[in-house]
Parts: structure tokens; C-alpha cells; sequence
């Protein structure tokens, strides 16, 4: 909840505070004056000196509080809890962000809740406000006003012993001009005293709570921007994969066994044969088309694998990734070749699905990537030490959040001539496993392409 929302509250509770105090002040006076109290005159001069005391506080704090709603305005809490209420003021920003600081600007700068200053000025109204108790006995209801600027002003631990400390004086007051012990001289001063400390502890613990929200909503709306943005260059890398691998099986393979078949026809041919300079022309034609073809195809690839080889990709993936207590690891096995840009793209995809399925879902402290290139296979395995899952219980049209769940990636090792394994359970981590043949038709198949 932004700050600015207490604004007409804490403004209200403000001017509520300096009306019940001067009220009160002018009600000792009016009393003392009418009843010809002997010290009557004393207790005016008393009254006129409190007030004008608090009101150079009060004058003070309004041009703080001015000062600090001219800047940007913050959430704020005091430190050691506070009456937000009793202060009423922003404070200003010195950071981009939203940031919680002490309140308290309903005084000047010099005036701050917890300083020295306010110490002295507070002090120095309530020996006012002794001195008025020794000379009449309707100053004690002074002590209500005053619970909650001590509440406020000061910490709350030292706070609360000046809260005491004053309803003590109230019933030693009461105590002394009556002459006589009543109930009334301690039930009146301690219970005003613990509604002021329930209210003022109440509403810090209300105001506190209110900002964790408030910084949990900030947060759940910036998560949420990042992830549509997220969501939205996935989208857009996807598009381009499928783009990149239907122009590869299709069009550069059928395009590529054109070449070959002319080139074929044109060997057969005598050099002298009308036919040989078309059936060149065609052949030319056909491979550099084929080159455009795969022009395209390496454009449309991961921009990870555009700078870089699949290993270097996988480490960048690894340094990248976080999570809440997750370290990442990568380690390359045997020796590594070159390998053909749907391998690279199947295995780069492949890792960041899972890596995305261990941050998210499997609240993992380590996980580890590791490439293994074999003398007639290559291998990716991601494994995790979190919670881990019932295989049993995956749904067989599960795709995951955002990526490949297991059916598509199995799918797309498939496609190339692997397999996928994988191996979990409540409780021990999680295993994946994609293992992609280097040798045999596929990859020639691959490379010829």
C-alpha cells in the first residue's frame, strides 16, 4: 500500500493530537481560573509556556512535512515500531525504487523520532507538565496527549518506560492534592496509558503489515512483466526453431538431393551433349539455393549457438540460471566434435527445459549439466538433488510450463535417432538423460544435408 493512501489519515489523527492537548491545557487553565485556585496565575503562565513550547514543535513539523512531501514520497515505518499515525508526513526518496525508511517528518529534520533533539524537546514539555502537576491537579489529564507523543518520539522500549513513568507522576499527582487513595487515582492513568500503548503498537503492527503487502504486490507485478516478457522471446525463439527445422528437413534436404542427382546426370552425360550446359545450369542453380537454405537455417538458430559452440552455450546456461540456494554446475566428458545444428538446438532446448522444470518445481540446492561426447554417441544429463517426482503421476499430454515437458522432448530425440531417459522420485532428485547417435545414417543423413 502506497504511503500517500494514510495521508488524509494521518493529517486527521495529527490535528486530533494537538486539539486534545491544547484543549486540555485550556481546560487546567479555565478550571484553576474559576475555581480561585491560589497558584492560579502560576498555572496560566505554566499553560501559555506548554503550549507555546509544543507549538513551535507542531509549527516546525508542518514545514518538515512539507519539505518532504515536495520530493517523492516513500512508504515508511519507524524503527523499533511507532504511531505512524502521530507522524503524518513522507518522507523523501533518495533511491529509484520504493524503499521503507523512518518516518517522523511531521517535525523539522531536526526533530526526528529518536534523536537527541527530540529527546530535549520532549523532555522539556514534560518537566512543563510536572511543574503544572505539582500546581494543579487537572494537569494530570495532560498525561493522555502526552502517551502518545513519547509513544512516537522515542523507541518503543524507551517509549513505554516514559509512558509508565508519566502515569506514575498522574497517580502520585492524584494522590497528593487529594489526600487519600482511591482506585480511581491508579485505574484512570494505567488504563489510559495501555490503551495508548495498544493503539500506537496496534497500528504499527497494522502499518508494517500493510507495507509487506504493498512490497509483495510491487513484486508479484514486476515477476509478472518479466515473465510475459519472458514468455513472449520464448514464443519468439520457438518460431524460429520450427522455422529453422522445417527449412532443414524439407526444403535444404530436397534441394540437396537435386544437386546430387544432377550432379549424377551430368557425369553420365557426353561433354558434348546439348543437355550437359542445362543440366549444369540446373545443378548450379539447385546448390546455390541450397546455400540460401542454409543461410536461413543458421539464422533462424538459438542466438546462444550463434556465437560459440554447444558447450560453450550449455555453460553460459548453467552460469545464468538461479534459484533460492541453487548452484549450477557444468562439466564437458571425452573429447568434443562438431556436431549438426538440429543436435546442438535439440540438446540446448533439452537443458534449459529441464533446468527451468529444477528452479521452478524442484526447490533443488545442486544441479549439474554434463556433456559426454562417445565414440558413436552423444549424451546430455541433467541431474538435481530436489524433490523429485512420481514419474507415474506425469499426465502423458504434459508440456510443461513455458517449455518441452518430457513427451516433446522425447519426441525431439526421437526425431534425431535418441532417446530420452529419465529417473525420479519423491524425495532423490532428478535424473535426465538424452543420448543422440554420432555415427550411422542419421548423422551422415545430417551432415550431407
Amino acid at each position: 500500500m502506497d504511503s500517500r493512501s494514510h495521508t488524509p489519515v494521518t493529517a486527521a489523527l495529527r490535528l486530533c493530537l494537538h486539539a486534545l492537548l491544547t484543549g486540555l491545557l485550556a481546560l487546567v487553565a479555565v478550571r484553576a481560573a474559576g475555581e480561585g485556585a491560589p497558584h492560579a496565575g502560576a498555572v496560566a503562565a505554566l499553560v501559555v509556556v506548554m503550549a507555546a513550547v509544543y507549538g513551535a514543535g507542531a509549527v516546525a513539523g508542518t514545514r518538515g512535512g512539507a519539505l518532504a512531501r515536495s520530493g517523492t514520497r516513500t512508504a515508511a515505518v519507524r524503527p523499533e515500531g511507532g504511531a505512524e499515525a502521530w507522524a503524518g508526513a513522507e518522507t523523501e526518496t533518495e533511491t529509484e525504487m520504493e524503499t521503507v525508511r523512518p518516518r517522523g517528518r511531521a517535525f523539522s529534520p531536526s526533530l526526528r523520532p529518536g534523536t537527541r533533539a527530540v529527546a530535549v524537546w520532549l523532555g522539556g514539555l514534560c518537566a512543563l507538565w510536572i511543574v503544572l502537576l505539582v500546581l494543579s491537579p487537572d494537569a494530570l489529564w495532560v498525561a493522555f496527549p502526552l502517551y502518545f507523543l513519547q509513544l512516537h518520539l522515542l523507541p518503543t522500549r524507551w517509549g513505554v518506560t516514559a509512558v509508565l513513568t508519566t502515569a506514575a507522576a498522574a497517580i502520585t499527582s492524584f494522590v497528593a492534592h487529594r489526600q487519600e487513595i482511591a482506585p480511581g487515582a491508579f485505574i484512570g492513568p494505567l488504563l489510559g496509558a495501555a490503551v495508548a500503548i495498544a493503539t500506537v503498537l496496534g497500528y504499527d503492527a497494522l502499518f508494517r503489515e500493510s507495507e509487506r503487502r504493498r512490497e509483495l504486490i510491487v513484486e508479484l507485478v514486476a515477476t509478472r512483466a518479466e515473465l510475459a516478457e519472458a514468455e513472449r522471446t520464448a514464443g519468439t525463439l520457438a518460431e524460429r526453431e520450427r522455422l529453422a527445422r522445417e527449412i532443414h528437413d524439407t526444403l535444404a534436404q530436397g534441394l540437396s538431393s537435386i544437386q546430387l542427382l544432377l550432379r549424377a546426370a551430368e557425369r553420365t552425360l557426353p561433354g558434348d551433349a546439348p543437355a550437359t550446359a542445362h543440366v549444369r545450369a540446373a545443378r548450379e542453380a539447385a546448390q546455390a539455393n541450397l546455400a540460401e537454405a542454409r543461410s536461413f537455417v543458421r539464422a533462424l538458430t538459438p542466438p546462444d549457438l550463434e556465437h560459440g559452440s554447444l558447450a560453450a552455450a550449455l555453460e553460459r546456461l548453467c552460469a545464468r540460471t538461479t534459484g533460492p540456494g541453487l548452484t549450477v554446475r557444468f562439466a564437458v566428458s571425452g573429447t568434443p566434435v562438431e556436431l549438426p545444428t538440429p543436435y546442438e538446438v535439440a540438446l540446448l532446448r533439452t537443458a534449459q527445459s529441464a533446468l527451468a522444470n529444477t528452479v521452478r518445481h524442484a526447490e533443488a540446492g545442486r544441479a549439474e549439466i554434463t556433456l559426454s561426447f562417445m565414440d558413436t554417441s552423444v549424451a546430455l544429463d541433467v541431474v538435481d538433488d530436489g524433490r523429485g517426482f512420481d514419474l507415474a503421476a506425469v499426465p502423458v499430454d504434459e508440456r510443461g510450463d513455458g517449455g518441452f515437458g518430457l513427451p516433446a522432448m522425447r519426441s525431439r530425440a526421437a526425431t534425431l535417432g535418441g532417446t530420452l531417459s529419465v529417473e525420479s522420485a519423491p524425495g532423490q532428485g532428478t535424473a535426465l538423460a538424452v543420448t543422440l547417435p554420432v555415427g550411422g545414417p542419421v548423422l551422415g543423413e545430417e551432415r550431407a544435408a
